[in-house]
């Protein structure tokens, strides 16, 4: 068996803060039981016993949300206790969460330290673009409580790295942004496409990103990127990390970037589970891991035929001069547009001004880190 990757939300889709943006919210309300609560240590057990009968090597936890915190400290401590009585076959274990960074103690920071936790915080920019669409339900901002926790990590030596979700505003100050994650030496950033819900038409929310402002995003995130990297200032943008990984290997590190989907396990508080955290809905369920083992959750993936679905791309996608990075994008991005076409990536002409921009300097770069491995 292969090594093994699941993503669980221990707390459902609860969250204390309300972002304007947020896709999980939109996928609540088209489920038939809308949260799922925080995750009994029955399922805790059960989960962690069937991940251990299939892993093979190495087994790796990431916990998201909603918020993954609001299930307690507690629950992590049991979940860890629980690894460590169960793993025995000695898999290697790795563990990750991605947390908005609200109001989190220093016992949080120092639990995550010891048991080498990767954190990811969510942080929109700047205190002017993050505290726009991030902010409490009590409409309340939230920017200087999440660089406070950030503050902590750093204190105790957490790996962490920044997501930032590009949308309106801070796809229209990428400058200041970047030179804010500069100035506080955020080396590891990831910057994801916002999403509009599933039944709205693309661009039609307040904080829409549109396929212009992307396309100009990227451009100039990348030149920013570029200097730095030429001048040995450079940090881990994980898309540029990746676009240099399908240079030089054929192959990228995040699932979107391959053009198919990968065999991922989203883990539902109840216990249920879902082929990727963009499609947790009823249709998508591929059994509980309460009642059902690993191989037949598989099976379930094929019958719905999840993966192979990604595999379809419209014939101009495929003949496209630059479809050997882009690769038609994440299967959630591909908006139908013609009855007889498959679906196309709805930034596709973003990426397509983005690659001529900086494809020759892509492969310089790659050129240059194929050398020193």
């Amino acid at each position: 068996m292969p090594p093994l990757h699941l993503f669980i939300k221990p707390a459902s889709g609860i969250c204390n803060l309300h972002c304007s943006y947020c896709f999980y919210s939109d996928i609540m309300n088209l489920r038939r039981i809308p949260s799922y609560g925080m995750m009994s240590e029955d399922t805790q057990k059960e989960l962690i016993k069937k991940a251990f009968a299939y892993a093979e090597g190495e087994c790796t936890f990431s916990f998201q949300g909603g918020e993954p915190t609001l299930v307690g400290l507690s629950f992590y401590h049991k979940f860890v206790a629980l690894c460590y009585k169960y793993n025995r076959t000695n898999l290697t274990l790795h563990f990750a969460i991605q947390t908005n960074g609200y109001q989190l103690s220093e016992e949080w920071a120092a639990f995550f330290a010891k048991h080498h936790f990767l954190v990811g915080i969510s942080l929109d920019g700047t205190v002017h673009t993050h505290n726009v669409y991030r902010r409490t339900p009590e409409n309340k901002d939230t920017f200087y409580d999440i660089m406070n926790t950030i503050h902590l990590l750093q204190s105790c030596q957490v790996d962490f790295n920044i997501l930032t979700v590009v949308n309106k505003k801070t796809a229209a100050n990428i400058d200041k942004i970047y030179r804010f994650y500069q100035k506080n030496k955020f080396e590891y950033l990831q910057f994801i496409p916002c999403l509009d819900p599933l039944q709205a038409d693309p661009g039609s929310m307040e904080y829409s990103l549109t396929q212009e402002a992307y396309a100009s995003f990227l451009c100039r995130l990348f030149d920013l990127w570029y200097t730095d990297f030429k001048a040995g200032r450079g940090i881990s943008i994980r898309l540029f990390d990746n676009y240099l990984s399908l240079l030089i290997y054929g192959y990228a590190e995040a699932c979107d970037m391959n053009g198919v989907c990968s065999m991922q396990h989203v883990v539902e508080a109840d216990g249920s589970v879902y082929p990727c955290d963009f499609y947790v809905m009823d249709s998508y369920c591929l059994g509980n891991i309460t009642t059902t083992d690993l191989t037949t959750i598989h099976q379930r993936r094929k019958e719905i035929r999840f993966i192979e679905t990604s595999e379809i791309k419209p014939p101009a996608c495929v003949s496209c001069e630059f479809y050997s990075l882009c690769r038609g994008g994440c299967m959630r991005y591909r908006i139908k547009t013609d009855k007889t076409e498959p679906a196309k990536n709805y930034f596709c002409s973003a990426y397509r001004q983005f690659f001529a921009h900086a494809l020759p300097r892509l492969k310089e770069l790659a050129q240059l880190v194929a050398r020193v491995l």
